[in-house]
């Protein structure tokens, strides 16, 4: 599935207006943590520059060192998979973080329930 199809599939479930968070787990080839860590810093300029980023995070797992989640908030879904995900930016991110991966990061989307 294509981005604009992935999008427009998540759009029916999630208001258009609604912030959102992206999860993206990362399975990163063992012994490569630091070489992905490091592509990831570069990466996440193209992150902050997306039109409709409001932040992110990058979290290693402690009991699986080679596993990172991402957590990345947008002020909507489209922002993430129709902007995001078909932008020239999104290239270099896929081009600077895939190397370091054997298999497509697990991408969901969450919308606020409860919290401060």
């Amino acid at each position: 599935m294509d981005a604009t199809s992935y999008g427009m599939a998540c759009a029916k479930h999630v208001e258009r207006s609604k912030m959102v968070v992206e999860t993206s787990m990362f399975f990163v080839r063992p012994g490569e943590g630091a070489r992905f860590e490091r592509a990831f810093a570069q990466a996440a300029s193209m992150l902050d520059s997306a039109p409709g980023h409001l932040g992110h995070e990058l979290q290693r797992c402690i009991e699986v060192d080679y596993k990172y989640i991402l957590l990345v908030r947008w002020r909507s879904l489209e922002d993430h998979t129709v902007g995001f995900c078909n932008s020239p930016l999104y290239r270099e991110w896929h081009a600077l973080l895939r190397r370091f991966q054997n298999v497509f990061p697990v991408v969901e989307h969450f919308a606020p329930v409860v919290g401060k």
